[in-house]
């Protein structure tokens, strides 16, 4: 049975979509099975992996209202070991209210990940911002979850409020590990940046800080811009070593 890595934050703009695209491509790099569920209504795991014009729009939203089967939303990338399931037509909706109900209310995603989890080695779950019932679905159905931090002082607020939340799901499913908090957007030199970095260091406990940090480069912003994770397009990239360094270190983890 493959494991379930969830990708969860307080908010958005902190990482989280650039962070599962890349920690999927290098899984699959490393020859593991993976799939990339997005679940987060935004959908922006398309433009990460470049399935954009051209692609089928349809994923996880039209397979949970019974119009597509799941066959039809397994869809390939450029990578042999790595598949994705896009959010679907629930993207492309102002009204996200049907489809957060759908979630909350089926066991839809628990039977999809245990699906996921009898072919693939990896399946990395993209969440939105938040600790909806999205994201508590997501949750009860995973072994493993990391929580990206933006390096910046705002971020510092939220962070208590969403490892509270998800130290309850963790009580309710002894199966679930916090791996820990991913420092992201890390600017050496800059002293708020560096500010942050440090009372995380000092206030958190230790054992839930990952020693990599991902770096904010231009390469990293042009990657997704142009639909491929960095460490495939740029991998000598300081971004792209990091997250291929934080994927060996959760590869073992996963086994």
């Amino acid at each position: 049975m493959g494991r379930v890595l969830a990708v969860v934050s307080q908010k958005g703009g902190v990482g989280k979509t650039t962070t599962s695209v890349n920690l999927a491509a290098a899984f699959a790099r490393r020859g593991l099975k993976t799939l990339i569920i997005d679940v987060d209504p935004q959908g922006a795991v398309r433009y990460g992996v470049g399935l954009r014009r051209g692609h089928p729009t349809y994923g996880f939203a039209d397979y949970l209202n019974g119009v597509r089967s799941l066959r039809e939303i397994i869809l390939p990338t450029a990578l042999p070991w790595l598949r994705v399931i896009l959010a679907g037509s629930v993207s492309d909706s102002a009204d996200h209210t049907f489809y957060q109900q759908l979630v909350a209310e089926t066991t839809v995603v628990h039977d999809l990940v245990r699906i996921a989890q009898e072919r693939c080695d990896v399946v990395v779950v993209d969440t939105p911002p938040g600790l909806g019932p999205i994201v508590h679905r997501v949750l009860e159905a995973s072994q493993h979850v990391i929580v990206p931090l933006q390096c910046e002082p705002l971020a510092l607020q939220t962070t208590p409020q969403i490892l509270r939340g998800i130290q309850d799901v963790v009580d309710h499913n002894p199966d679930l590990t916090l791996d820990g908090i991913l420092l992201t957007m890390f600017e050496p030199g800059n002293a708020s940046s560096e500010r942050v970095a440090e009372y995380v260091k000092a206030h958190l406990p230790r054992n839930l800080i990952f020693d990599v940090r991902i770096p904010r480069t231009e390469a990293a912003l042009e990657a997704f811009a142009a639909g491929q994770p960095v460490v495939l397009r740029t991998p000598a990239d300081p971004a792209a070593q990091a997250y291929v360094n934080l994927a060996t270190l959760l590869a073992e983890r996963l086994k």
